[in-house]
């Protein structure tokens, strides 16, 4: 048995963080950029930060999202420490 795999499947996923306000998603966007190379599309749209993401295989989908989720929580918790 033979499996033939098509090498010009490309995946795309979108994710979207929402915010209070504008500039935290603004502040959220700087604070991935160094990440986010060459998998990831990211821009503001209102109070959002929208990341599309794309890659050849699902298990390059999956780390990439699984890192910019962990990226964004850090993000999250010193913008939290920052406030108080």
């Amino acid at each position: 048995m033979q499996i033939k795999t098509n090498k010009n499947i490309k995946i795309k996923a979108r994710i979207t963080f929402k915010y209070q306000t504008e500039n935290q998603a603004k502040i959220a966007l700087n604070s991935l950029k160094p990440d986010n190379m060459d998998f990831i599309d990211s821009y503001i749209h209102y109070k959002c930060l929208i990341c599309n993401l794309k890659g050849d295989n699902i298990r390059t989908i999956l780390a990439t999202a699984d890192d910019l989720l962990f990226c964004e929580m850090m993000v999250e918790k010193i913008t939290t420490l920052t406030k108080e």
